[in-house]
């Protein structure tokens, strides 16, 4: 593993209030990036049960798809 790098995104949920979510980007030298995106201010154990994982190019900008 290289490198881990956290940042926080605001969304917008199925009837319009916000959602907070924080991605976390894990850079690796012999294999795809890797980046996390669960709830801010999970425990350990609940967060065990509300992430999603997957290769980094696998996520676009936003702004991008409007």
């Amino acid at each position: 593993m290289s490198a881990s790098s956290r940042q926080d995104v605001a969304s917008r949920g199925e009837q319009g209030s916000p959602v907070r979510l924080a991605a976390t980007l894990v850079t690796y030298e012999d294999r795809p990036d890797r980046r996390t995106i669960y709830p801010p201010g999970t425990s350990s154990v609940a967060r065990m049960s509300t992430w999603l994982t997957a290769d980094a190019d696998a996520f676009v900008d936003r702004s991008a798809m409007r």
